[in-house]
């Protein structure tokens, strides 16, 4: 059997089917190369734009060993179930909210559990998870190219991802290895967001590039993809975030992502 024979040969379709209570209309997982990039409020930034456009959006916490996304919006546990399933628990702004936080009994328990046990608690969290009538998931995914985002790609109809990136020497090898997962995956790549980009001077509003001036932009069109923007690090979305409150932040200057995934 020739190579060309072999890629011809029809993939196995592990998706899983979700709850049948729910209805979501698109998935969008947002991704990193590596951590500490700012993801979980890129994810929550990207919700509340949509939430300002009237989308209906709920956030799937992936990040099994790692949860901030409860943390972020003031959400606690538990989570409601009964015969059908489990219910997300609502945000103040009316983002439906699920995550490994919201179902431990201590919310600073640690989870320790192995690659196969994480995957499997994320394939619940779309199969047994009520999540009604959605426009958007976003799923907000661990970072590298693991057991998550690989069980997220095959088990859930994603219909693109975004990928959060920072201004380091890095950059150019951790956005490559995102984008080569995703295309190997099948998935679309809606864009590039660079996070943590610069400091806004709060008396004369000049740039300030703590880590250098970024060239997320140019890796954007080598690899093809659309370059989304560049996020402040905002000083506020920290203070919001530790109280609960990040939906109170709009970010304008993501407003670029919103064109790809306003056109699914």
């Amino acid at each position: 059997m020739s190579f060309e024979d072999l890629k011809r040969i029809e993939k196995p379709d592990f998706h899983e089917d979700m709850n049948p209570m729910s209805d979501i209309k698109h998935v969008i997982g947002i991704i990193s190369g590596k951590g500490g990039v700012g993801k979980s409020t890129v994810t929550a930034a990207i919700a509340t734009m949509l939430h300002k456009e009237g989308m209906s959006v709920g956030i799937l916490d992936a990040d099994i060993t790692g949860p901030s996304i409860p943390k972020i919006y003031g959400v606690h546990g538990p989570a409601v179930s009964d015969e059908n399933g489990a219910y997300p628990v609502v945000a103040e702004d009316g983002t439906k909210i699920m995550s490994i936080n919201l179902i431990l009994d201590n919310e600073e328990t640690p989870v320790i559990w192995r690659g196969p046990v994480i995957a499997g608690a994320v394939k619940q969290f779309w199969t047994d998870i009520i999540w009604g009538e959605l426009d958007y998931l976003l799923v907000d995914m661990p970072p590298g190219t693991g057991d998550v985002p690989l069980t997220v790609f095959q088990s859930l109809p994603v219909d693109g991802v975004i990928i959060v990136t920072s201004p380091q020497d890095l950059v150019r090898m951790v956005v490559t290895k995102a984008y080569n997962m995703a295309k190997q995956m099948d998935i679309p790549v809606l864009g590039l967001i660079e996070n943590f980009g610069y400091l806004s001077c709060p008396d004369c509003g000049k740039k300030i590039f703590p880590f250098g001036e970024g060239n997320v932009d140019k890796i954007a069109a080598e690899l093809g993809i659309k370059y989304l923007g560049t996020l402040p690090l905002d000083p506020e979305v920290s203070k919001l975030s530790d109280a609960g409150e990040v939906y109170k932040r709009e970010t304008p200057e993501i407003e670029n992502a919103m064109i790809p995934i306003l056109s699914l």
